[in-house]
């Protein structure tokens, strides 16, 4: 029997995420099996362990600090590396990588988010995103302060030239064993280590900072990313080239640009402000309106408008206030919710609910207030457009 009602939008265009463009990331998967004929030697696994340490650093500088958040400045020359050691990963190339990153960021576990667990299923937001058609093209608009370097663009336009160069040089240094053990073993735990922060690190671990979106802070994902699992640090302050805030917050990422500094090849490393890292900045108009979003969607509107209108129904001292009410609703939606905000309804949550349950949900912030006051006229909102439809 087929089931009548529609899909969610954000999920009407992934049924199907195996396109042709996965076949390499499957066979990828498979080839690592062929080490039950090749065998494994301490040599196969030292160099699994060493290309997956240069690759993941190279992903994170590369990648994600530099070419999607410019949070330390370099060379051209070394640019160029970055680059193509971070492509030798097999993650497409690095403008496809940072713009579809900086999209990430703009609408972060919103509905156009290309790969939140919030919004589509766990498969979708780790892996499947990659092979949608939706996101196949690179937006070129979206990295224009890179697009204008040939070579960047000329790595981008042909994406298997670093990984396949990688390939071919560990087999010619190690043989058979060494390709499958040490290519693509070390690959594969790349693939699955990145895509944990698309994540699993939006859904796993502690929330420091009140930035809009679910993103968590996970020692774990940390450690195997080199850093990156400060997932929460990170979207408090896209500009830091640190994610760990604190001593204690591993980054080995952060340590290896610092030491790289050390000689000239990196400088003008950014550091957040401590007015930051002590959450003590106030939060920008969009993150706050995100995060009201999020706290009155924690409220059951459709209820709360329910219990106003039996209420007023069934009370014979409000039959004046529900005659101003209606006609209000038939005049300006505007005017009733002024209405509802004024009147004490026990329906309605009163500032102080909002405010515990922000306090619950939320992370300190000198813009608990604000958030809160937005929320609730939100939810205010939310339950006026519903009295206006019964």
């Amino acid at each position: 029997m087929t089931d009548p009602s529609p899909r969610p939008a954000a999920l009407a265009d992934h049924d199907d995420i195996m396109y042709p463009s996965a076949i390499p990331f499957v066979l990828v998967h498979l080839a690592c099996f062929a080490a039950i004929w090749t065998g494994v030697s301490w040599q196969d696994l030292a160099i699994c362990a060493g290309l997956y340490a240069i690759r993941i650093f190279a992903i994170g500088a590369g990648y994600h600090r530099y070419f999607s958040h410019r949070t330390f400045k370099t060379s051209r020359w070394f640019q160029f590396v970055l680059a193509f050691l971070a492509m030798c990963t097999t993650q497409k190339g690095v403008l496809w990588w940072a713009a579809h990153h900086r999209h990430h960021h703009r609408y972060s576990d919103m509905e156009n988010d290309v790969h939140s667990p919030v919004q589509n299923s766990f498969l979708y937001s780790h892996v499947g995103w990659i092979f949608s058609k939706k996101w196949a093209e690179t937006d070129y608009s979206m990295v224009q302060d890179f697009a204008k370097y040939p070579e960047l663009m000329w790595l981008d336009r042909n994406q298997f030239v670093p990984p396949v160069t990688m390939a071919v040089a560990t087999f010619l240094l190690a043989g058979w064993s060494g390709l499958i053990v040490g290519f693509f073993w070390s690959t594969v735990l790349l693939y699955h280590a990145t895509f944990c922060i698309n994540s699993l690190a939006h859904v796993y671990g502690k929330q420091r900072y009140v930035t809009g979106d679910h993103s968590r802070n996970n020692w774990w994902f940390a450690l195997l990313t080199f850093g990156e699992g400060w997932h929460n640090n990170h979207h408090a302050y896209q500009a830091s080239c640190p994610q760990g805030f604190r001593w204690w917050e591993i980054d080995m990422t952060y340590y290896i640009l610092r030491m790289l500094s050390w000689v000239g090849i990196v400088w003008d490393i950014h550091t957040p402000p401590k007015s930051v890292v002590r959450c003590e900045q106030k939060l920008g108009r969009p993150i706050i309106e995100k995060a009201a979003k999020q706290l009155a969607a924690a409220f059951q509107t459709d209820q709360i408008a329910a219990q106003v209108q039996e209420m007023l129904a069934r009370t014979p001292s409000m039959a004046d206030l529900k005659s101003e009410l209606d006609l209000k609703l038939q005049t300006a939606r505007q005017q009733a919710e002024a209405l509802l905000a004024s009147v004490e309804l026990p329906a309605i949550p009163s500032r102080q609910e909002v405010g515990e349950k922000a306090r619950r949900m939320f992370a300190r912030t000198p813009s608990m207030d604000e958030i809160v006051e937005r929320a609730r006229q939100l939810v205010i909102e939310s339950v006026a457009a519903r009295l206006a439809k019964a």
